[in-house]
């Protein structure tokens, strides 16, 4: 019995050892495999990181040659498309402005080492190295490669830039070099073919600037070799032949390798510490849950953050926000908000696109960064809001109001966005929390509140919250409303007020303007619910009701032309001129009895914009006049360059024309200008028969004003024209007999 017991025993310590003996080899086996797997997949990453490593280099040297090149470009489109350079090169004895304006600037080297100006026969006329006149021959110096660029802008149609760049193979190595027309800035030559000339830029690519482009861009050892030279990875540098010059290569910095190397070892040597598996194990798991928890934060981080700004999001504002004001009411101080919205933002996004309105969001981030103060939250709100928040010992908003006067300086100043420099300003509204009085969602509303206020009162300005704007606010909120159930019900009206011809001064047209009685307020002024509308959306519902009720009072006065004003809302909607048309055969008038008038000031900030929607409404029939000609931004440009059927002078330039002999001078030299263009013009603000008679005498075609009549009904529109017809009638019978 007992050695049956020991036998089962023996047996027994057999199985549990083999089980363990195979646990443990198996282990082994598993660790050995795993470990071949690891270090097989970190073999192929290594590679696979060299490899990205060296397609980054090989991006990055390419992206370098195309700047050093598109430099070279931007600087000799500057130097080539400007008036005083079309003006000199073509004239005569400018040799002092070309040495000044070429030679000089290819001393420093720091845009360009060569100025060429050659003729349509490819003769130089003068041409400068290193700020010196050059001795030796273009040929010898430049090379043949460089003719080709200028043959290429030589070519180039009037669709295209008569410009061109490359590289190419001087006496001094290799550089990039452009050749561009010489012509004004508008893109006209002033010249007939045959008589053109030429700029030619070079700027060497010697090892001090690779060497630059070297540290510039994060280059270990780039260098310049020949173009026979065999590199794993190379960019070559060709010239516009076709021909190879040389080739750009690297030290690749094999990250992958030395990464291998590190862990290879560490790898290697667990086989050797499989005893300590558990220790290991619990090592690793340690870490990965720090890991997993450094990742939580950063995740956390980034739910906080604005991806296209990097700056803090709404929710991040908040939770800094609170913190700030609960720190207040702690330590006695003061939480001051600033809220901006950019002005001009919409229209740059419109104009440029997207990508520009994101690189301007980008640079107006970075800018503001750099202005705030310490411990102050900065942050994106998403569109182009941004808000500021710090504390502050002050319990006043002065340390705010010097903020807000350092944002709205930077934002003054022109940004450069790639190749565009645009302008936007900010309105900021300002708001405080003293002593942590005022909590977070109170401040931010204030803040946002005070932004508007700021916005109406004309942009590019800061206002503080007080308390008045919140019956400012239920006021506006209220008008809206009214205003979107009276253009809904058509409850608006349109006044007409005569134009006059200035020789009969009999009524030849009436311009419409609306007019609103608003149940249980009365009459409300244009000036007070057209910016409600302009800011809220309604005005080119506004407008359309208006340009209806004009065309409609039309059809009853086949003799008068019709006068609408358009604002800046509805001429940035791309479907105006299809509305436009609607309306017109919805009235069946003839197109050219209507005549759309838009201010200057929205020229200004879109003049492309501008054009395109000018040439659609005339390409309807439909008459387009400059309104408020000399208010403050007039410019012979804008009469040459958009092709208005008439403009409209201010007010402000008629008033004191009997009194102050320079504002008769200045009228006088605006009619003469629209007259040498052969574009009538309409005076308007007369309230006197001397001041109607001067304006005749100026050589003004329509007058308008509260002399010949003041905004009246259509009805008495109707009595006036029945009056006059009656009048011209009498007097062609007294003729007559």
């Amino acid at each position: 019995m007992g050695a049956v017991l020991q036998s089962l025993g023996r047996g027994t310590h057999i199985g549990r050892h083999s089980i363990v003996t195979a646990v443990l080899i198996s282990f082994a086996v598993v660790v050995a495999v795993v470990t071949l797997m690891v270090l097989t997949a970190i073999g192929r990453v290594a590679d696979y990181s060299n490899k990205l490593d060296d397609e980054r280099s090989w991006e990055t040297t390419v992206g370098a040659l195309k700047t050093f090149q598109g430099q070279l470009e931007a600087t000799l489109h500057d130097h080539s498309a400007r008036n005083d350079a079309a003006r000199s090169v073509y004239g005569k004895d400018e040799q002092g402005w070309i040495a000044g304006n070429y030679g000089d600037i290819s001393s420093n080297g720091a845009l360009f080492d060569i100025a060429v100006i050659v003729d349509d026969n490819n003769k130089p006329i003068v041409a400068y190295h290193d700020g010196e006149p050059m001795t030796d021959g273009i040929k010898d110096v430049l090379g043949t490669a460089v003719w080709a660029l200028v043959d290429q802008a030589r070519t180039t149609r009037v669709t295209g830039v008569p410009e061109a760049g490359g590289y190419i193979m001087t006496g001094n190595g290799i550089a990039a070099a452009g050749a561009a027309t010489i012509r004004e800035r508008s893109g006209r030559i002033p010249v007939p073919e045959g008589q053109r000339r030429y700029l030619i830029l070079v700027r060497y690519l010697d090892a001090a600037r690779i060497k630059m482009l070297s540290n510039t861009y994060v280059i270990s050892g780039l260098k310049l070799v020949p173009p026979d030279t065999v590199a794993r990875y190379a960019v070559s540098i060709v010239d516009p032949l076709g021909k190879s010059l040389g080739r750009l290569v690297w030290n690749s910095r094999q990250p992958g390798d030395l990464s291998y190397q590190q862990v290879r070892p560490l790898v290697l040597g667990a086989l050797g510490l499989v005893g300590l598996f558990f220790v290991v194990l619990l090592i690793l798991g340690s870490l990965a849950g720090r890991r997993l928890r450094a990742e939580e934060v950063q995740a956390r981080q980034g739910s906080l953050r604005d991806r296209l700004s990097g700056l803090l999001n709404r929710e991040g504002l908040r939770l800094d926000v609170d913190r700030l004001v609960e720190r207040a009411r702690g330590d006695g101080s003061n939480v001051l908000l600033l809220y901006l919205d950019l002005d001009g933002f919409k229209e740059i996004n419109d104009s440029y696109g997207h990508g520009t309105g994101d690189q301007l969001i980008r640079a107006v981030a970075a800018g503001l960064s750099v202005l705030v103060p310490p411990q102050a939250a900065l942050a994106r709100l998403g569109g182009d809001e941004f808000a500021i928040a710090f504390p502050t010992r002050e319990l006043n908003d002065a340390p705010a109001l010097r903020l807000a006067e350092q944002v709205l300086d930077f934002l003054s100043e022109p940004l450069e966005i790639g190749r565009r420099v645009v302008v936007v300003g900010a309105s900021i509204g300002i708001a405080s929390s003293p002593e942590g009085r005022i909590d977070r969602e109170e401040l931010v509303r204030r803040a946002d509140l005070a932004m508007y206020k700021a916005k109406e009162a004309g942009r590019a300005r800061m206002t503080c919250y007080e308390t008045a704007m919140d019956a400012y606010r239920e006021e506006r909120n209220a008008l809206e409303l009214d205003l979107r159930h009276a253009i809904e019900t058509e409850e608006l009206t349109v006044a007409y007020q005569p134009l006059v011809d200035a020789s009969s001064c009999h009524m030849i047209g009436v311009e419409a303007l609306v007019r609103w009685n608003r149940p249980g307020h009365g009459p409300i002024p244009p000036d007070d619910f057209i910016p409600v509308a302009e800011t809220s959306g309604l005005i080119e519902a506004l407008g359309l009701l208006v340009l209806r009720k004009a065309c409609a009072a039309a059809q009853r006065w086949p003799d008068l032309r019709i006068a609408v004003n358009v604002s800046p809302g509805q001429f940035r909607n791309p479907a105006f001129a299809d509305y436009v048309r609607n309306v017109l055969n919805s009235a069946a008038i003839e197109a050219d009895r209507v005549t759309l008038e838009i201010t200057e000031g929205y020229i200004i900030q879109n003049p492309e914009r501008t054009r395109q929607s000018i040439e659609r409404l005339k390409a309807l029939g439909v008459k387009v006049a400059l309104d408020d000609f000399g208010s403050g931004f007039s410019s012979i440009g804008y009469l040459r360059q958009f092709g208005f059927d008439r403009i409209k002078i201010d007010r402000s330039m008629t008033m004191n024309i009997l009194e102050d002999s320079s504002a008769r001078e200045m009228l006088q030299a605006t009619v003469a200008l629209a007259r040498s263009l052969d574009i009538p013009v309409t005076a308007e603000g007369i309230e006197t028969e001397e001041q109607g008679r001067a304006l005749q005498g100026f050589g003004c075609d329509e007058l308008q004003g509260y002399f010949y009549g003041r905004p009246m009904p259509e009805a008495e529109i109707s009595k006036r024209l029945a009056v006059q017809m009656a009048t011209v009638l009498d007097e062609e019978r007294v003729a007559a007999a």
